[in-house]
Parts: structure tokens; sequence; C-alpha cells
């Protein structure tokens, strides 16, 4: 189920423009990172998504509801955190959480109790805020942006500040509510490596236009003249190079192998040819694109399409 779709969204301020007519979606079950460097427009668009400001252009829907024309209804399935959350330090969590959901009807104690146990705080919730560490409050933020039970969570760069343990368990946090709860998770980060291993698709924006689309889970295209990093692994990296240099391949030992950039349909005939030659094949590695990669060719002024 479709739960954010953005159209066509430019916002001005000041006569500059911000965001130029970007457009993307979010789907219930899935966490989709927004990706880009600082000026690029990534909290802009959340606080445009999250009603903080103003629209220019464009359509922001939330689960059907636009935000324009139907606000309450849009915001009903949306929670969210801009940079860090706000709460009081001389409550307990507890109490931080029953304040917030005074502001909202129906929100049982019962609800607290589940959603505190959804975002593994049950043991601390009943201790000072100000005793927490950042990771135990962006968990008790998420947990204040799930109180009403929405289908959608928008997060910030909510991983600024967390040290590798805090980052890790956030991952897993969010990666349940998506695919256990069937959230719609969207998160802004400039972590690279981070959002590969979380998210499930990855929208790059630079200065406020959005440069590429890449679905983490994708397989590989199956295209033979795409051409990638190999390092074979054999018992005679001289008498390969050698080969290499005859085929006029540039080629270079390291990693235990030889490493020389071939498509993918010159493999299996450069396997048969070295085993022709007597050389033993213990391993060939191939390597992959990775979303640093794709950023930083995106990101540079190569306005190429990533994988």
């Amino acid at each position: 189920m479709e739960l954010l779709r953005i159209e066509n969204l430019t916002k001005t301020i000041k006569k500059k423009k911000i965001l130029d007519s970007i457009s993307l979606t979010v789907n219930s079950g899935e966490i989709v990172g927004f990706l880009g460097p600082n000026g690029a427009g990534k909290t802009t668009t959340i606080k445009l998504v999250l009603g903080l400001f103003h629209i220019t252009e464009g359509n922001i829907s939330v689960c059907g509801h636009d935000i324009t024309k139907d606000f309450e209804n849009a915001m009903k399935n949306v929670g969210g955190i801009v940079e860090n959350p706000d709460l009081y330090k001389r409550l307990t969590g507890r109490e931080n959480l029953e304040y917030f959901a005074s502001m909202h009807d129906g929100i049982s104690s019962e609800n607290i109790d589940g959603i505190v146990e959804l975002v593994k705080m049950s043991g601390r919730i009943k201790d000072k805020v100000k005793t927490y560490s950042l990771g135990m409050c962006q968990r008790i933020g998420i947990a204040q942006a799930l109180l009403h039970n929405p289908r959608l969570l928008v997060l910030d760069e909510p991983t600024n500040g967390l040290d590798p343990i805090g980052i890790k368990e956030l991952r897993d946090m969010l990666k349940f509510l998506s695919k256990e709860a069937d959230i719609g998770v969207f998160i802004s980060s400039h972590l690279l490596s981070e959002m590969e291993l979380m998210c499930d698709r990855i929208y790059i924006i630079d200065n406020g236009v959005i440069i590429g689309e890449k679905d983490i889970h994708q397989e590989e295209e199956s295209v033979d003249d795409i051409t990638y990093q190999y390092t074979f692994v054999t018992d005679n990296n001289t008498k390969l190079t050698a080969y290499f240099n005859a085929l006029q391949y540039s080629s270079a030992v390291e990693n235990g192998g030889v490493t020389v950039v071939l498509s993918r349909n010159e493999v299996p005939n450069i396997i048969a040819s070295l085993v022709q030659e007597d050389i033993k094949i213990f391993a060939v590695n191939q390597k992959h694109r990775t979303l640093e990669q794709d950023f930083l060719s995106m990101t540079s002024g190569t306005k190429t399409q990533i994988r």
C-alpha cells in the first residue's frame, strides 16, 4: 500500500528555490532512505511532509489524503521526529509518553505499554529521561511518534550522535517496525553505509533535485557488457599478470590476487583460457558497486543513472 506520495514538490524561501520539482513514494512495510549532502533539501522535504512548512508548488499525500486539502486526516497517519526528539528531562520516559498521549484521543495505558515494549524500553521506562543515553532518547522519541498508531514514520537524521551500538539498535528497531508492524519509514541521513544496511530503497537528492533512485535489494542487471572489478585468486600471480598484459588488460596485484576490470561475458572465456594455461584458479570475486560509489558519482556532477 502506498503511504506517501510526493509529486513535483517545489519549495521557495526568500526567492531561493530549496526544492525543485521532486517526486517520490513510500509504501507500507518498507524503509525508504533520503540521502544527500548537507544543504541538499532533506530536512525541508521532511518539514513539508509533516506540515511544518507551506508548499510552494506540487502535492503531498499521506494514505491518499492531500495534506493541503485534508490536513487533519493526513496527519493522523504520520508520526515524525525532526532532528532530536523534544523530551522533558526531569520526567520519566513513561511520564513523557503519558503527557504526549494526553494530546490525542483514545490512547490508553495499555497502548502506551505496547509501544514501550515495541521500542524495547520496558526496563528503563520509569527512569528519568536525564539518565538516558542518546539512543534511549531516540527510542522514546520514536515511541512518542507512534502513540497515535500512524502508518508512516518520518525521521530526520535519527542516527546523529549515536555510537555504533546505538545505530545498530536503531536500525534493528526500524527494520522490526517496517516488517512486523507493516509501518512505512521515510528516513533522511548522510551516513551512506548505514543507509545501505537499513533501507529497501534510497532516493539521492542534491541541490534540491532528486538525481537518482536505488533499490538496495534489486538483483544486479543481467547485462553482459556491464563492467565490474574482478579479483582472480590463483597459484601464480606473475603468470596471471603476464596473461592479462598479453591481452592488453590493465591489472594489478592486490588483496592476495590479481584485480582486473572486465565485462561479465568475458569472464567464462578467461577462466577457460587460464585452465588451459595450467593456472590453478581458487576464486574469482566480483566487486559490486557500493552505495558510496553511486552517491559520489551522482553528487559530483556525473548525472548518470545509478544501478
